[in-house]
């Protein structure tokens, strides 16, 4: 038995305002067979002068905005190519005609390694199931969005409570089951994990994000849960940075001998804290980035492309590490985020960086309350933090601050401006005390 069919890559050329798109397009898979087509997301983009149409394969030598080069996308390609052949191999051996839902489940299950190709029973109902599309989902947000590491882990875990769900309520879960009803329902079954209202709304969020996105594939057509709105107290989360007092303290404290591996954690906290950088982007930063009196970064969690302008204190960080190599050619002596925390915590600790955080939080209607040391809450995204709160009290006008940063909007600042305002009106009362 042959099955006859086609596989053709091509960039999708789609129109905005009228106008056909050629740059930075998504790369489409599609499948001709049985009178019929599947269409697949590759999860690449590409510039389509890029795009070899011979070939069905990106030019050699090319890239994409994200960085990835012509030979990491066309072995994903070939490889894609691949997997299909297979599957039509294996149903061709067993004799079978498989359905346009059986190819899509079989490929997304051999593509994400969860099953072997082609093995889709023949009574297996029409459309790709809910968690196979939740597996392409994650493998094409995570390339086009740029996820780093943390969101994707966030989605994944996401996707286990989902997958616990479906075992309390003792039947498979579909795109139609989440209805108002149904969002409602899986509510109430976080509520019994004993998780933070701010927690379920994240995981709620989740969902919601991955049905919008399935209902633009049209892989089903329930609208119903797009009018669920979580109805949960919940308080702002506190954002830790450190005060002015705090961070002269930091800079001051004299580190014992048998601790010298806390200073090069401590310079590198600081850069974060005087430059507004993520540990991300300090990690990448490298001496071609700095100039004489700006460095130049592509930010790796939104590739932003950033100028930000250096300061006595960023600049005597940089020369202090001038002359010296690190690991991967990098600019400062950075170890991972996890070390880099634990020895920070430890570092706080010392300098005395030790005022109790208190915190509240929502468990349903259940108020809970935590106190805990601020050296404990210490990570290095404080240091991003303390810069834009320092930054907004010395009276930098929110625009500066947020082309620094790369924030797009107000909303994400606004935390930080209510705390610039709180420290000014705090430094005015000082004059009530002349």
């Amino acid at each position: 038995m042959i099955l006859k069919r086609n596989i053709t890559f091509m960039p999708e050329r789609r129109k905005k305002d009228g106008v056909i798109q050629e740059e930075n397009v998504p790369i489409r898979l599609r499948v001709n067979f049985g009178g019929g087509r599947i269409d697949f997301s590759t999860g690449y983009r590409i510039d389509v002068a890029k795009w070899d149409a011979v070939r069905q394969r990106v030019r050699n030598g090319c890239t994409n905005r994200a960085k990835q080069s012509s030979a990491e996308i066309n072995a994903d390609l070939n490889r894609m190519e691949s997997i299909l052949q297979d599957i039509f191999k294996g149903f061709e051996v067993r004799g079978e005609t498989p359905s346009f839902a059986q190819v899509r489940e079989a490929f997304n299950a051999a593509w994400n390694g969860d099953d072997a190709p082609g093995e889709a029973e023949a009574d297996e109902p029409e459309g790709i199931s809910f968690f196979a599309a939740f597996d392409e989902f994650l493998t094409e947000e995570a390339r086009l969005s740029g996820w780093a590491q943390n969101t994707l882990k966030n989605f994944k875990s996401g996707k286990r409570h989902l997958e616990e769900y479906e075992r309390s309520v003792g039947q498979p879960l579909t795109f139609d089951y989440f209805s108002e009803a149904g969002m409602t329902a899986y509510q109430e079954y976080l509520l019994g994990l004993d998780m933070k209202s701010s927690t379920i709304q994240k995981q709620i969020k989740y969902v919601k994000w991955f049905l919008k996105w399935a209902l633009k594939k049209e892989y089903h057509s329930a609208t119903r849960f797009q009018n669920f709105s979580p109805k949960l107290k919940s308080t702002d989360k506190k954002v830790i940075f450190l005060t002015d007092g705090e961070l002269e303290r930091l800079e001051r404290y004299a580190i014992p001998a048998s601790k010298r591996y806390l200073e090069r954690v401590r310079d590198v906290f600081l850069f974060c804290c005087y430059s507004g950088l993520r540990y991300s982007d300090v990690a990448n930063l490298r001496p071609g980035n700095i100039r004489e009196n700006h460095i130049e970064v592509t930010t790796q969690k939104t590739s932003d492309n950033l100028l930000i302008d250096l300061n006595r204190h960023t600049r005597d960080i940089l020369a202090k590490y001038a002359d010296m190599h690190f690991k991967d050619g990098r600019a400062l002596p950075v170890i991972s985020n996890q070390r880099m925390n634990t020895y920070l915590q430890e570092l706080c600790r010392l300098a005395g960086i030790d005022d109790i955080v208190r915190e509240t939080a929502f468990v349903g209607n259940r108020k809970v309350v935590t106190e805990t040391p601020k050296y404990e809450l210490v990570t290095t995204h404080c240091g991003r933090r303390t810069f834009i709160c320092k930054a907004l009290s010395l009276g930098i006008p929110v625009q500066v601050v947020m082309k620094w940063t790369g924030h797009k909007d107000y909303k994400a600042m606004r935390p930080y401006i209510d705390i610039a305002d709180s420290v000014k009106a705090s430094a005015m009362s000082k004059f009530d005390k002349e």
